[in-house]
């Protein structure tokens, strides 16, 4: 974990000497984007409201928290309700040959970004990404997409949107609450406000309080009910991998917090031998594996696992997880999903 992550979320002792020395900058931040996004209220930055409606699903920091599974939740929601939903994405670490970049089945993390390929293979919907979220989304309205859900892209003003969840990690929440570069945040805990609804990411959901009222939320549980082989396609239910291959693995990670997934393991009965946890978004090549010469298990996320196809070695394995809510949760994402097709564009 990376010097200033451990300052952000962990209180490490650099705190007394790093925060002071970037707090300046996170002062700079602070003005820069208020700065901007007060130029798109009053309208000297222009915005673009689309012919379909527009659900941004975000955060208000850095790193992963569980947005993709809640995309790819809402998708499926999206589909029973009746709608034909698109999902929009920056596509971070991909080089596609041009952008706006609609995805195929051959498409690759490296043209389009981990995320958008994860989506693309669990839902099989149109995904299109680049930095221009507006021309992404008309690109989707043009494949027959009647409701757009962006993967991230709160601060992305430039596109309006009709609904706003954000996604919050219920073990980091907001770190030491300070904006970039001394904190996490992208925004103040003000910005919660705003949103439609949160999302917390774990057990427990707090009753989270801005300006003296209470912000509509639920809780996530993200769950683990398989296990898929990278290179034969091969699934097991955890329990049957647990009896056929053992308990003993190696575990890998390039997610925001691959600490949560190296627990997650252990409390499905997992013994790990090894963990090595990698920047989100880590472009993985067959270097990083050198350590593992052993035919031990090798589990990784499935986010991990669409970089690792090209190069994977028969003994490596990925959990897809899955975003549960109870039944009353459920019925306010139905509710806040249904409302979409009321709106009047």
């Amino acid at each position: 974990m990376r010097l200033i992550e451990k300052v952000w979320f962990y209180q490490h002792k650099a705190k007394y000497w790093l925060v002071p020395l970037l707090l300046p900058l996170s002062v700079l931040f602070l003005l820069l984007s208020y700065l901007r996004r007060l130029l798109f209220k009053l309208g000297m930055k222009q915005s673009h409201k689309l012919a379909c409606p527009v659900i941004v699903v975000g955060n208000i920091g850095v790193g992963g928290n569980g947005k993709t599974p809640v995309v790819v939740y809402l998708v499926g929601l999206a589909q029973q309700l009746g709608f034909e939903p698109g999902v929009i994405s920056r596509g971070y670490g991909g080089n596609a040959p041009s952008y706006p970049y609609l995805l195929n089945e051959q498409s690759t993390a490296n043209e389009a970004g981990d995320e958008p390929v994860l989506i693309k293979q669990r839902c099989n919907i149109p995904v299109c990404v680049g930095s221009d979220r507006v021309a992404s989304a008309q690109k989707l309205i043009e494949q027959g997409c009647n409701i757009i859900i962006s993967d991230d892209g709160l601060q992305h003003y430039r596109l309006q949107r009709d609904k706003e969840i954000i996604v919050i990690d219920n073990k980091r929440l907001f770190g030491n609450g300070l904006l970039l570069p001394a904190g996490p945040l992208r925004e103040t805990t003000r910005r919660l406000g705003l949103a439609d609804l949160l999302v917390f990411n774990g057990e427990g959901k707090p009753n989270h309080v801005v300006d003296g009222s209470i912000v509509p939320s639920v809780s996530m549980a993200l769950a683990a009910t398989k296990v898929c082989n990278l290179v034969s396609q091969q699934q097991f239910s955890i329990t049957e991998f647990l009896r056929a291959h053992g308990m003993t693995c190696h575990a890998i990670a390039g997610i925001g917090a691959p600490e949560r997934f190296f627990a997650s393991l252990q409390t499905l009965g997992f013994t790990l031998k090894t963990q090595q946890g990698f920047i989100d978004h880590h472009s993985f090549t067959q270097d990083d594996f050198f350590q593992y010469p052993d035919n031990i298990p090798l589990l990784m996320t499935e986010k991990d696992a669409v970089k690792c196809q090209a190069f994977a070695q028969e003994n490596w394995w990925y959990l897809p997880v899955d975003a549960m809510f109870s039944a009353e949760h459920q019925q306010q994402l139905t509710a806040l999903v249904n409302a979409c097709s009321k709106i009047d564009k």
